[in-house]
């Protein structure tokens, strides 16, 4: 039977994903199956490991139960963040999958999968979602074997190995660990480089942080801590370990384009790949020779950076600011290995040593850049097809993008259909509708020349539309 006749699930801009009552120990096993067919070809063994949601250890004991039907044997690294276990894997270069929703809500849930080079392409999604795979009657459960610690042994090593074990020497850094599974490893390298980390908000519960769309309370949480602890900065990741969040000495949370843009920098980049979705600071700075824009999802991004392998140091990175690093960097005799999906670790460790090389505060990094500010928001449990209805009507009325978009920007100069609807007004403003690639939502991303600009933007933007 075909996968894509089994389930309901489907593949967003990173994995596939669903409702947790959607995935079903045989929806699992099929999809590890028509993986393990469809795109390892004849590799013996398969990386596995899974994010703290507490339906992460049911899904791979039923994944598992395909790769044990394959013959294939198991590296189990238990809980670890995304790029660990794709880093891991790479340098094995041996596939892996890893059961993860990354940010969305917990009742929701997801699996990434990584052929032996990297992430999977949106091509080998349709060779699995058309593989033919064999169900049995029932799926037992696999129980998780004992974990390997190689995996996350070798992601240490990979931070404290090219930055050195003293190169945040005095800094103080809080580090706001909800559910992550990145806060044990994370803790490890941050405190090998030397700083003094501090444990803030750690829960059992599920938290889902997205980092492009920070919560209220998570705004005003960052300012109280950075007041009360003095820290020279508080740093978090989202579920998975891919996304940072990075916030200054006042515990200001800095947007993800921008990290992406600084850390880029700090890596002396020559070329930038980057969605449609974020800052154009990247190109207005003139810190890069190239910047390449591309349509919303890793995959993307990583086609982008593929298609410029011969143009020096390449790196990619997200408006959530997940940072892909595209070739090897080498700086005083030491490497940093390509590492061409998203990473939490990377944009922060490169902020704070940016920072404490500098001898200046986080809030300064900035300064150099020119004054461009992005929003984003989401309307949460809003269909699909509304959305694309929405934005189906806007492209063919240009009075109704005005009206709708933004009323007071004046006239659109271009529209950019890249990836959802992008419009940019004789204002300067830009706001840019598009349906979520992970669940119903309708994202709103904004850029103006104020902060405040920026939010009321997205903010009215969003209200008009959930009158809709």
């Amino acid at each position: 039977m075909k996968l894509n006749c089994i389930s309901s699930l489907k593949f967003g801009t990173s994995g596939a994903r669903g409702l947790v009552s959607d995935m079903t120990d045989s929806v699992c096993y099929a999809f590890a199956a028509a993986f393990l067919q469809s795109v390892t070809g004849d590799a013996k063994t398969v990386v596995v490991g899974h994010d703290l949601r507490p339906s992460s250890p049911r899904i791979a004991g039923a994944c598992l139960a395909a790769v044990v039907s394959s013959g294939k044997k198991i590296v189990y690294t238990g809980e670890l963040p995304t790029p660990a276990i794709a880093y891991y894997s790479k340098k094995k270069h041996v596939p892996a999958f890893i059961v993860t929703g990354s940010h969305i809500p917990f009742d929701r849930n997801g699996i990434k999968f990584y052929r032996a080079d990297g992430e999977i392409s949106k091509a080998d999604e349709q060779v699995m979602l058309h593989a033919d795979v064999e169900l049995p009657e029932t799926v037992s459960l696999v129980q998780l074997p004992e974990i390997n610690e190689q995996a996350y042994k070798v992601y240490v090593e990979r931070y404290l190995g090219f930055f050195g074990k003293g190169a945040l020497n005095g800094m103080k850094v809080g580090f706001y660990e909800h559910s992550s599974v990145a806060r044990y490893v994370l803790r490890d390298i941050l405190e090998g480089l030397g700083a003094q980390v501090i444990s803030l908000g750690r829960t059992e519960k599920f938290v889902p942080i997205d980092t492009e769309a920070v919560r209220e309370e998570d705004i005003i949480q960052a300012r109280e801590w950075a007041e009360e602890h003095a820290f020279d900065a508080i740093v978090s990741t989202d579920g998975d370990g891919d996304r940072p969040l990075i916030g200054d000495e006042k515990g200001e949370w800095l947007r993800g384009d921008v990290v992406g843009v600084l850390c880029a920098r700090y890596l002396k980049a020559n070329v930038v790949v980057t969605p449609v979705s974020c800052n154009t600071a990247v190109e207005l700075c003139g810190e890069f020779d190239r910047v390449v824009r591309t349509r919303i999802g890793s995959p993307y991004v990583i086609e982008g950076m593929e298609q410029s392998a011969d143009l020096g140091t390449v790196v990619g990175y997200e408006a959530n600011g997940g940072f892909l690093l595209g070739s090897d960097v080498v700086r005083n005799g030491k490497t940093l290995d390509a590492l061409p999906t998203r990473d939490a670790v990377l944009p922060i460790v490169a902020l704070l040593c940016m920072a404490h090389e500098k001898g200046c505060k986080v809030s300064e990094l900035t300064e150099f850049l020119p004054h461009r500010y992005t929003a984003s928001d989401r309307l949460q449990n809003f269909e699909t097809e509304k959305s694309h209805s929405i934005i189906a009507a806007l492209r063919s009325s240009p009075a109704e993008i005005t009206m709708l978009m933004v009323p007071d920007a004046g006239s659109h100069v271009t529209i950019d259909n890249t990836d959802g609807l992008r419009v940019t007004f004789t204002s300067g403003d830009i706001v840019h509708l598009r349906p979520s690639g992970n669940a119903p939502e309708l994202r709103c991303y904004t850029e103006s020349n104020t902060p405040e600009r920026a939010q009321k933007l997205c903010k009215e933007c969003l209200e008009r539309i959930s009158y809709q």
